[in-house]
């Protein structure tokens, strides 16, 4: 058994979405291949993936080293004991050969985005869902078929207004969702608690909806949007500030009374131990975001999720960040406290399987193998298309 070929691709958003901080017109994805000799049902199993949208494509690191290193490997030293599979920790280790410390997101985008293929991979060679392959290594066998699931949306764009929200969230809620998340910073704040207001009237209550300032804000307008925001009773407010500003979010923490959620952009574990001890967050209150194929992948989430938990934090306070249906199989296979979900937002890389539905707020898992890019068609027509 071993790995035959690695591919990666650039694919443009071709968004004209904006949050408070920049918009997507420029934005690209990675997208990645991972073949192996070993044969199913007639064909290669290839594992897919992508570095989930928001950071560009990296295909540069790949080919100019990682990439190499798996190949300059004896195959067999890359996998399980029992040589049955693909290890994915083994793979991890060789990316990380001559790496200095630091400098994380330079590489832990490309890095990840490699390995979550690769587990793709081992969960199609085990055939099982990847969900499943995870909760039975890091989940004592407790397998997940359904999670929570909120859907991201309220961006910014020429001639939205409030109607053009109300409308908005009530199709989201048509869809079976049950709570929401719009960006705020990219408007005067008289326009935003009005935006907010009215998101609240249509989803029936403050824990409904979640509010995402893109670590946009100056700490002035960090404070001021803290105190505007607190009697509303949201169920978070996402990154009001630089994702390293850790003395600006300790302050927030020390007078915001509602959840704060944060880590989308730290990319280690040390950079989240260091949020958590100097940030001022709070185990049970605030929410953990972690986008798990930016920051080194599932093994590395894996030790990551274990200092949360020595330090105090559960897993349901963790909601990884990406809309996609790699985050789904994250949030199922470690029991994570919900997903979110983005459809027809970020092109072929938005949203779940074509056969996906949510109910009251809850997503059920497919038994596709793998992570299960097959049943979410036209991404999976530019994912074959790589071989």
């Amino acid at each position: 058994m071993r790995i035959v070929d690695i591919r990666e691709i650039a694919v443009p958003l071709n968004s004209s979405l904006r949050n408070s901080v920049y918009d997507f017109s420029e934005m690209t994805t990675s997208v990645v291949a991972v073949r192996t000799d070993v044969i199913r049902n007639g064909a290669p199993v290839i594992g897919y993936s992508f570095n989930s949208t928001g950071r560009y494509a990296c295909g540069a690191q790949m080919r100019d080293r990682l990439i190499p290193r798996i190949f300059a490997a004896p195959p067999e030293s890359l996998l399980t004991e029992d040589g049955s599979n693909l290890d994915p920790e083994k793979i991890l280790a060789r990316m990380m050969m001559r790496e200095k410390p630091g400098g994380h997101s330079e590489r832990s985008v490309p890095i990840g985005t490699i390995e979550v293929a690769i587990w793709d991979a081992v969960a199609k060679i085990h055939d099982e869902p990847l969900h499943s392959v995870l909760a039975k290594k890091y989940s004592a066998g407790r397998v997940l078929e359904q999670v929570p699931c909120y859907v991201g949306g309220g961006w910014y764009a020429p001639g939205k207004g409030i109607a053009d929200l109300e409308a908005e969230i009530r199709m989201r809620l048509e869809e079976g969702y049950t709570t929401m998340k719009i960006k705020v910073g990219g408007a005067p704040l008289a326009d935003d608690l009005g935006r907010i207001e009215a998101a609240i009237a249509v989803l029936g209550g403050g824990q409904q909806l979640a509010v995402d300032a893109n670590a946009g804000f100056t700490p002035e307008r960090a404070v001021e949007y803290a105190k505007a925001l607190a009697p509303y009773g949201l169920r978070w407010f996402e990154e009001p500030t630089d994702p390293a500003d850790f003395a600006l979010m300790a302050q927030l923490t020390s007078f915001y009374p509602g959840a704060i959620g944060t880590a989308e952009n730290l990319f280690s574990t040390q950079d989240i131990k260091n949020l958590l001890q100097f940030g001022g967050l709070r185990p049970g209150t605030d929410i953990i975001q972690i986008d798990v194929p930016q920051s080194y992948g599932i093994v590395q989430f894996s030790r990551t999720l274990d200092m949360l938990q020595r330090m105090g934090w559960s897993r349901q306070s963790i909601f990884p960040h990406g809309g996609n249906l790699m985050t789904l199989s994250l949030v199922a296979g470690f029991g994570l406290g919900g997903c979110e979900a983005y459809p027809g937002v970020f092109g072929v890389f938005a949203g779940f399987a074509d056969d996906s539905k949510v109910v009251d707020g809850i997503l059920t898992l497919s038994d596709r193998p793998g992570i299960g890019f097959e049943g979410q068609n036209k991404l999976y027509e530019v994912m074959k298309s790589m071989f």
